[in-house]
């Protein structure tokens, strides 16, 4: 029996135009994905390599911190202009600061680099707020489980093109090319969404922004939903810094960590991603966040056990795998859960308001990770980062309320 993308997707039914959805779905994920696979798989190799010591790498973390303000400025793409064209203008400018990367002292760093990174940071937080804006706007409540397997397939498949192929490269060429190719193709990619159809808002929306940003937030209820995601992804935010450096530490070459971890690894998320997809159809949202979260907390113990038991190349390996796969689980399930409890034609704010939420004490704790592994060592930190992924669920059952619907596969 032929088995196609569209049925491990769960689109098999779908019309021609639900499908041409999905497909622009998974352009601008890509988009999406591909500045965080210079600052997350790039750049703490990067770094490492130039110098930097692994409390340096984990500070600049911090000038992450526009991804949780963007919620700020969000009502400028609410309010003026196509989405389209913020995208696009983010995405050139991003390209710019990428390719003068190489040309900055990065043994020492000062000013020009805190400036560079931060205005990565930046631009990249404005061009999500456009892009989620977009996607929750196209897609139909029915058409949002694939839609999700997609979104993080996609931004996966971005991690492992840029980041994954950009460290992989970098033991056959020179690190100033690959920025300056690296800029060329994130520019590229911004111009290419405006081949897709403008999708406008309604202007009562773009008007009102305010009021009905107000009206969704403003109860009792929204103080669960912004304790659960505010602490969701707290174990992952605190790990990721310390990951590449730990398998530099550990004597794999760069090679190895191009191919295992970011490439390999990320191909394993973008299945955990798909697999995530067809569990949340069958079982619900509700389910997905809550079970599949649990897996990928419980991954970073995999990384405690290398570190405390000394496993090798293979541990190193088999840790990386369960982290890589479940990952992709739990990715697709709290998409899901954020696109849920969102009103399409007041998205831009919602979504980039829980997007921010559930970045800031990830970014703070991102901030201070290098602090913690040489405080602690490899393996008690990264064991800390599982306990960090628990108060989460805590306020489960009361953020299970702002699902709009549990969809379910018959």
């Amino acid at each position: 029996m032929k088995i196609s993308i569209w049925t491990l997707l769960g689109a098999d039914r779908f019309s021609p135009e639900s499908r041409r959805k999905l497909k622009t779905v998974a352009l601008f994920y890509f988009v999406q994905g591909s500045p965080p696979a210079i600052l997350w798989e790039v750049l703490p190799v990067y770094f490492w390599l130039q110098g930097l010591s692994l409390r340096a790498i984990g500070g600049l973390r911090l000038l992450e911190l526009p991804y949780s303000l963007k919620v700020f400025w969000s009502p400028l793409i609410q309010r003026y202009g196509d989405r389209r064209a913020w995208i696009g203008v983010c995405m050139v400018a991003i390209g710019v600061v990428v390719s003068l990367v190489p040309f900055v002292q990065i043994d020492h760093p000062g000013w020009l680099v805190l400036i560079l990174l931060l205005l990565l940071t930046t631009l990249s937080a404005t061009q999500d707020i456009a892009i989620d804006s977009y996607a929750v706007g196209l897609v139909d409540r029915e058409e949002e489980g694939p839609a999700n397997g997609v979104r993080a397939s996609a931004y996966r498949v971005a991690l492992v093109f840029v980041g994954g192929g950009m460290v992989f490269l970098a033991g056959i060429f020179q690190w100033t090319l690959l920025y300056l190719f690296a800029g060329l193709l994130l520019a590229l990619l911004g111009l290419s969404v405006l081949l897709v159809p403008r999708l406008d808002l309604p202007v009562a929306a773009r008007q009102q922004w305010l009021s009905g940003f107000a009206r969704w937030i403003g109860t009792w209820r929204a103080v669960p939903l912004v304790l659960f995601v505010l602490t969701y992804k707290l174990g992952e935010f605190a790990i990721g810094p310390m990951v590449k450096p730990f398998w530099v530490d550990q004597g794999r070459s760069l090679f190895e960590i191009g191919l295992i971890p970011t490439t390999f690894g990320i191909v394993l998320s973008v299945l955990g991603a798909l697999a995530g997809g067809a569990f949340i159809s069958r079982y619900g949202t509700f389910s997905g966040v809550w079970v599949l979260g649990l897996l990928q907390a419980f991954s970073n113990l995999g990384y405690a056990l290398v570190a405390w038991a000394q496993l090798g190349r293979f541990g190193l390996y088999g840790a990386s795998v369960f982290e890589s796969f479940s990952g992709g689980l739990g990715t697709a399930a709290f998409l899901a859960f954020l696109m849920s409890v969102c009103e399409k034609e007041h998205a831009t704010i919602q979504y980039a308001f829980l997007s921010s939420v559930f970045s800031l004490t990830g970014r703070l704790v991102g901030g201070v990770s290098g602090l913690g592994a040489e405080r602690f060592g490899y393996g008690d930190y990264f064991a800390l980062t599982f306990i960090m992924s628990l108060p989460a669920y805590a306020f489960l059952p009361w953020a299970k309320r702002w699902i709009h619907e549990e969809r379910r596969q018959t």
